[in-house]
């Protein structure tokens, strides 16, 4: 039912890394930007059998009852089990985690069968007053899955077995799936029909139908096919107040959607269990294409005349300059004849004014000091599609790009920055080995204020990290998830760990960043969620008429409040 060989202390699985070899100007470059010392000292994480983990506070015959129910095989309460499914992926967690820290494990994990199964656990647990927690992959990033501090037992709900495509409609391009298929489930059974979702987040790999849609997700070509909310047409819940399934059409006039209340909803209402989502025919071409821009701001421009006046692409993502160089010190070195096109290469470009990371910039750094403002910016654009319209397209996008000074680079940087997609998230486990304080965060706002919402968001991390003993930090940013009215900003920020204050010095650049996000006008999160560690500032957000109307949902659907407490909704 787990995935086999999981790091509980970290991400995906043991037999995969991102690779470091090949890549020789990255620890230097690194070292240069936070001001690391030479010497690092590699801090493996606790084994799991040194893990003091509190004992299941449900007693033998509670047990046994839950496994007279549900089936021996679907309850475990082994030490595994419940450290893998006590915390997500955020930050937080795995500094915890990885030191064997597990303060709140779940006291059982349970895996349904069927929905059946899903309703007779939550009509069990509201009997004995035991919180649930709804899991699908584990990825949440915000405290989505940790259960509640105190001492109301809890158990979570891993929906790994209900993984099928149960129908596909390819008249109306819709599908029927259970919520607990994970990415690859879900495209490969959409894929033998010759469908697809079009949702790829980069956790794709260990991320659920039904995650995506309780976080409100997006996937790395929400541009194109649009973000989760926009995918799902119709979803089944399990509340402990009964079932709830929304009508299954493309659109109502029944008053306030329903439907877009349980989207969103991060566990707190009920246990998704299926969804009916909207599915594309399977395109028989990706053309993905990389370009440098000389400022972030003509990339931002050509951005925006494509969203607006077309045509719409697939994939747009446009790395700011720390961004930009950061996956210029990363790409491989080559030898030979391949060496001598990129110093060709490297000549070409600064030729036509347009600058990437180089040696010269990098023996006149000191730590932190490095000027990152001369580089360059590179934008990945793509398009999906039938290869006469794909190509129709790019007829009209060439020249889009090259009235804002870009330059195209080809085919080549955008496949190898696709063959890495899902292996990036990999690296952080390497950094947090090292000592590195590595996070993301991700806001929206409108065309108009994006520019002031980066300068102010970046300053204030970069403040932050400062401010904590992080030393001098690293800030970088893309703008991607890109609409007709504006664009998301993904931003990942690292520093110096100080040690023995990690989860402290954390919590100062998030309230930092969460803050500057609000003043300057963006939300507090476009798709990561709300979880526990955004909770605090959701009022601000929604207003406290918006949180009376939130609680008021709660209290429909979840009398007892004993759905994800805490998460969403603070108590």
């Amino acid at each position: 039912m787990d995935i086999p060989d999981l790091r509980w202390w970290g991400w995906g699985t043991l037999d995969r890394t991102f690779p470091l070899e090949g890549r020789p100007r990255f620890w230097p470059m690194l070292k240069g930007w936070l001001g690391l010392p030479d010497d690092l000292r590699h801090r493996p994480p606790v084994p799991l059998e040194e893990i003091d983990l509190r004992p299941s506070r449900l007693d033998d015959p509670v047990l046994v009852s839950l496994r007279r129910l549900l089936g021996e095989e679907a309850v475990r309460t082994d030490k595994r089990a419940r450290v893998e499914h006590s915390c997500g992926k955020a930050y937080r967690d795995l500094v915890r985690v990885r030191a064997g820290v597990v303060p709140n494990p779940p006291d059982a994990v349970v895996y349904p069968a069927d929905e059946g199964q899903v309703a007779a656990a939550l009509a069990w647990a509201t009997e004995r007053d035991i919180a649930v927690i709804p899991f699908g992959g584990g990825s949440s990033v915000l405290g989505g899955v940790e259960p509640e501090p105190g001492e109301r037992p809890t158990i979570t709900l891993d929906m790994a077995r209900l993984d099928r495509l149960v129908s596909l409609d390819r008249t109306s391009w819709t599908a029927r799936i259970q919520a607990g298929a994970r990415g690859p489930e879900v495209e490969a059974q959409l894929n033998e029909q010759g469908f697809t979702l079009g949702h790829f987040p980069q956790s794709f790999e260990f991320s659920t139908l039904g995650g995506w849609i309780a976080t409100r997700a997006a996937g790395q070509t929400s541009t194109g096919y649009g973000k989760i909310e926009d995918l799902t047409q119709a979803v089944r819940l399990v509340a402990p107040a009964g079932i709830v399934e929304t009508r299954n059409t493309p659109a109502t006039a029944t008053g306030p959607r329903l439907l877009r209340a349980l989207v969103g909803s991060e566990g707190t209402l009920g246990v998704i269990t299926e969804a009916t989502m909207r599915v594309r025919p399977r395109p028989p071409l990706q053309d993905y294409r990389a370009f440098l821009f000389h400022h972030l701001e003509d990339g931002i421009a050509a951005l925006r005349e494509l969203l607006q006046h077309g045509p719409r692409p697939t994939i747009a993502r446009l790395s700011d300059p720390p961004e930009t160089a950061s996956l210029a010190v990363m790409a491989h070195e080559h030898r030979g004849l391949r060496s001598l096109f990129d110093r060709a290469m490297g000549g070409y470009l600064t030729g036509k004014g347009y600058r990437l990371v180089d040696e010269e910039m990098t023996d006149r750094a000191t730590p932190g000091a490095m000027d990152l403002s001369t580089v360059s910016v590179f934008l990945l654009l793509g398009y999906d599609g039938q290869p006469g319209p794909v190509r129709e397209h790019w007829r009209r996008a060439l020249p889009v790009c090259r009235d804002h000074g870009g330059l195209a680079l080809g085919r080549a940087a955008a496949e190898s920055w696709k063959r890495d997609r899902f292996a990036q998230p990999y690296l952080r486990d390497t950094l947090l080995e090292a000592g590195v304080m590595v996070d993301t965060l991700e806001t929206a706002t409108s065309w108009s204020n994006l520019a002031h919402l980066y300068e102010e968001m970046t300053a204030a991390i970069r403040s932050g990290i400062q401010a904590s003993g992080g030393g001098p930090g690293f800030v970088m940013t893309h703008i991607s998830h890109v609409y007709e009215w504006g664009a998301s900003l993904y931003t990942t920020f690292l520093g110096r760990q100080v040690t023995g204050r990690e989860i402290e010095q954390w919590w100062e650049v998030k309230r930092a960043a969460t803050e500057s996000i609000l003043a300057a006008g963006g939300t507090l999160s476009h798709h990561h969620g709300i979880g526990r560690d955004h909770a605090p500032w959701l009022e601000e957000e929604v207003g406290p008429v918006g949180m009376a109307a939130l609680r008021a949902l709660k209290r429909a659907f979840d009398p007892a409040g004993m759905m994800n407490p805490g998460v969403l909704l603070e108590r």
